[in-house]
């Protein structure tokens, strides 16, 4: 299968969800998420303000945040590579040039993910062998992952449903080391 196909019925898959679905779908993966030991202990996580039928992520930011972990959030600059600035509560962000909220704070440069403790990152699915996900097709995560180090948990939140195989992978593409779907936490490396 194609990635354009592939995307096209995750999407729509996506937008069959009732609000209150995607309510339980967020909070089942926020309480996953923060149950993990290694999420507890992340000093520094990198994260993302979610849009649209993605799974919600407010709750989580907010929740990291209000647990002590500085949370980095990107920002997506001209070339579509993603720069970082630190969330530092819900009045801190404004809409970005892409309508996605955004921190207001200094921008800490494309390299700041490298000092991150944890990564959570986007993603329509992810292949349940081999931890290749599959974005939105602009490689801005690709290349954000490509700087995190070997040993971060780098995890991508997902519905049900997006756990899947053969994913059709290219050179560029950087696997996760997790998925978390509403059922729960997947290792996948």
């Amino acid at each position: 299968m194609d990635k354009l196909k592939l995307r096209r019925d995750l999407l729509r898959a996506r937008a069959s969800l009732d609000p209150g679905q995607r309510r339980a779908n967020a909070s089942n993966i926020r309480e996953t998420l923060l149950d993990q030991p290694w999420v507890q202990m992340a000093g520094l996580v990198a994260c993302y303000w979610s849009t649209g039928s993605e799974p919600d992520t407010h709750g989580l930011v907010f929740a990291l945040w209000k647990h002590g972990a500085t949370v980095i959030l990107p920002v997506h600059k001209d070339d579509d590579d993603l720069d970082w600035a630190v969330y530092d509560g819900p009045d801190s962000l404004k809409r970005g040039r892409s309508g996605i909220m955004e921190p207001i704070d200094t921008r800490r440069g494309v390299d700041a993910i490298r000092t991150a403790a944890l990564v959570l990152v986007p993603a329509l699915a992810v292949d349940r062998r081999t931890g290749v996900r599959l974005g939105r097709g602009g490689g801005s995560y690709d290349r954000a992952l490509a700087r995190v180090g070997p040993n971060v948990p780098t995890v991508a939140l997902l519905h049900d449903g997006e756990l899947i195989d053969d994913i059709p992978a290219e050179a560029h593409d950087q696997p996760v080391r997790y998925a978390v779907t509403p059922m729960g936490l997947t290792s996948l490396m």
